[in-house]
């Protein structure tokens, strides 16, 4: 390591005598006088050690970078802040559950957290996953606002932008991705979904639901670079059966995903993973997606845990090798 030198000669101690390149004398009265040594003529001291002023120079440096604690928290908040907002906006986003249409899957109240890293990696939804997405259009009223002073308001507001809070102008949605771009869907009282022919035994629903009673559609074909989805508890979830009759045919545009919950993460008492069920996963489902790269194709992206680890171990392994690098210096 570089370090800066100081003024030479003198007797504050530390010094070695036939340093190489000194020249051979002292410049403050009292101090002994350096010998040559077999390299040359004898330096004084080496400042720069603790008892020096380099050492002096270096601990003075040390105490100026200390910072109050009252100068670092803003500093912090910042930082936290901004990690919030990133984290928001490119990885992962909570959001509350408003109403009971997934139940049992998700309660009143739950709080989910859903990936929104794997759509820039090109992955699109599947059949099964629980996605979360704008409304299309018509499916939900003005928002319902709380009304509050302007404190408890601006402290609302604060808490929903880095994502602590739902937003109360926010109009998402979620709901079970069923079909998907090219998928034929078949919905009639008395008998289950089918899925391309393919009837779907959904353990998910909510005890006494019926897969498709209070609001059959019969057989509808989903358009490309779009979603048929529908909620767990189908009689008290207005999906894209109530939708059949309306600009958007109930589909969902795959642009207006947000992205996949994966993990109930409150209340802790309700933690627990998202999985896409195993009804999805029978042979002959996928059949009836005629467009190329539709959604559920598995060559569409990398599922979410390995495109997650990917995106944030690669960055964090280069800022490591950095580090080590420039202490090595």
């Amino acid at each position: 390591m570089d370090e800066t030198a100081g003024p030479a000669g003198t007797g504050g101690g530390g010094g070695s005598a036939g340093g190489v390149g000194g020249d051979g004398t002292s410049t403050t009265p009292g101090t002994a006088t350096a010998v040559d040594g077999p390299g040359g003529p004898g330096t004084p001291e080496q400042p720069g050690g603790d008892g020096g002023p380099g050492g002096a120079g270096r601990r003075a440096g040390k105490e100026r970078r200390k910072r109050p604690l009252w100068q670092e928290l803003p500093l912090l908040i910042g930082i936290a802040i901004l990690l919030s907002l990133g984290i928001k906006t490119f990885f992962v986003q909570a959001f509350s559950i408003p109403s009971g249409s997934m139940q049992h899957t998700l309660e009143k109240g739950d709080r989910v957290l859903v990936d929104k890293l794997t759509p820039w990696f090109g992955a699109e939804p599947e059949r099964g996953e629980v996605v979360v997405f704008r409304d299309p259009g018509g499916w939900l009223g003005p928002a319902p606002r709380s009304e509050g002073n302007g404190f408890v308001e601006g402290i609302r507001t604060a808490l929903s932008t880095v994502g602590l809070l739902p937003s109360d102008d926010e109009q998402d949605l979620i709901k079970r991705v069923i079909a998907v771009g090219g998928d034929t869907v078949e919905c009639k009282e008395g008998s289950p979904v089918r899925v391309n022919d393919v009837a779907l035994d959904e353990p998910y629903l909510f005890p006494g639901a019926t897969p498709c009673g209070d609001a059959p559609v019969g057989t509808v074909t989903v358009p490309k670079d779009h979603l048929w989805v529908m909620g767990d508890h189908r009689n008290d979830s207005r999906d894209s059966r109530f939708h059949v009759n309306e600009p958007s045919g109930g589909f969902v545009p795959v642009k207006n995903v947000i992205g996949r919950a994966f993990v109930i993460a409150w209340p802790l008492t309700r933690w627990d993973t998202l999985p896409v069920p195993d009804t999805f996963d029978q042979q002959g489902l996928a059949a009836g997606s005629t467009f190329g790269g539709s959604a559920g194709d598995p060559l569409g992206g990398p599922p979410a845990p390995e495109a997650a680890v990917t995106a944030v171990a690669v960055p964090l392994a280069l800022w490591a090798r950095r580090r080590t690098a420039r202490r090595g210096r």
